[in-house]
């Protein structure tokens, strides 16, 4: 009998150093995943865990209704306390696709339009200056060609995001670190970002180039003030209420902080894990000041799922209608022209890898490894990565505390990736 529907599997290292699973199988079907693939995903992530790149992991892949979860390892680094299957993990960018299906609901709703200018809503950014080139002093400026679009905010080419370059390689840098720009947990709301964002010049001419970030927190804002809500507001009303992720949010409640697990970086002289965040004191343990709409998010490997299962669904979830297909496609589709993309594709397997990019993530336009064109999604740099591929049917996402600031995790990422597809029946 072919194996499957659902399965979770939990493994830990025998006294004999062999990965030891336990967990329960129940009919696979022929569109679905192969057990012997699956078996060498749990071999090979637990490899990852044995070896310290990071203290624990869940992961799931699912296809033609066939899921499958991994549990493996801690909640912190050196503790007993294990990682379970509703670990609520902190999003990182995995928040900017999230952020983009909102704006798609209001747009669909003919509250904004994709070509109109945002200056109604954010008069902030009306009027731009533009740098005269990147290294230029504040006020060595001209006249913004036009008006930014939504569209160009979901796409990030409004003409500012972060700079990929050391810290202060520019003036345009010090003065985003003077204005308390920098900085993904801002001491103020989202008025006070949004005025200081105002106050700056464009980095390039709106639509001119894609710049990573900053996009999907204007977004955020642009959400606010159209509908008179706070972004979870409308998120919880319009996004996760109907997808029923009920532990998605941009703070862990104090009854369920237990869920939530140290986040870690990396020492920059010997690569060895060091806290970034604490669980209980850190910065989602209350409700920030600023709920960013580009890295804000916290999240569990099912609620994250049934967003994704929405996508690849083209728009519905358990018979309902979230988004249009039309605006599905339009969100997974590449948007970007070879000009716009040089600054993107330089940064290679970073960000480069995909090839192109849709509203609020990366998509594939090219065969590179084994995922297909069109293959879309985006990976978080507290260590998250999520991707579907609508030719396979496939989703993926592994979730972890460890952050992409070292060889370490993009290696765990990879190597998922290598065998949720090898897993294909």
């Amino acid at each position: 009998m072919s194996k499957s529907a659902s399965w979770e599997m939990k493994g830990t290292w025998d006294s004999k150093g062999a990965w030891d699973t336990k967990g329960r199988w129940e009919e696979r079907g022929a569109d679905g995943l192969a057990e012997g693939g699956l078996r060498r995903m749990g071999r090979v992530l637990g490899g990852h865990v044995e070896a310290g790149a990071v203290p624990g992991l869940v992961a799931l892949v699912s296809r033609g209704g066939d899921t499958h979860v991994e549990v493996m390892g801690t909640m912190h680094a050196g503790g007993p306390e294990p990682m379970r299957r509703d670990t609520i993990f902190r999003m990182a960018s995995l928040t900017k696709p999230v952020t983009a299906a909102a704006v798609m609901i209001l747009v669909e709703e003919c509250r904004l339009r994709l070509d109109d200018p945002v200056d109604e809503w954010l008069p902030e950014l009306a009027n731009r200056q533009v740098l005269s080139r990147i290294d230029a002093t504040l006020d060595d400026t001209v006249p913004a060609a036009r008006p930014i679009t939504v569209r160009d905010l979901l796409t990030f080419t409004f003409g500012f995001g972060v700079v990929l370059a050391p810290p202060d390689t520019y003036p345009i840098q010090t003065a985003i670190r003077e204005l308390g720009l920098d900085t993904t947990s801002p001491g103020f709301g989202p008025e006070e970002w949004i005025r200081r964002l105002g106050t700056l010049p464009l980095m390039h001419q709106p639509g001119e180039l894609w710049q990573y970030h900053v996009g999907s927190d204007v977004l955020g804002v642009l959400v606010g003030r159209v509908t008179g809500q706070s972004l979870e507001e409308f998120m919880r009303e319009r996004l996760f209420g109907p997808l029923g992720m009920k532990d998605t949010g941009f703070h862990v409640p104090a009854d369920q902080i237990h869920r939530l697990p140290t986040s870690y970086a990396h020492d920059p002289e010997n690569g060895e894990l060091v806290v970034w965040d604490e669980a209980a004191t850190g910065k989602y343990s209350s409700p920030p000041v600023f709920q960013a709409g580009g890295d804000g998010l916290v999240s569990t490997v099912d609620d994250y799922h049934a967003f994704f299962r929405m996508l690849l669904n083209k728009g519905t979830f358990n018979g309902e209608r979230v988004l249009s297909r039309a605006s599905v496609e339009l969100m997974t589709m590449d948007h970007l022209t070879p000009g716009q993309k040089t600054e993107k594709d330089a940064f290679g397997d970073h960000f480069g890898r995909h090839g192109g990019f849709g509203f609020g993530m990366a998509v594939r336009t090219h065969r590179r490894d084994l995922a297909s064109p069109g293959q879309f999604g985006w990976d978080g740099g507290l260590g998250t990565t999520a991707y579907a591929d609508p030719a396979e049917g496939l989703f993926g996402i592994l979730l972890t505390q460890s952050a992409m600031d070292s060889a370490h995790t993009p290696r765990l990422h990879r190597d998922f990736w290598t065998t949720a597809y090898q897993a294909i029946n």
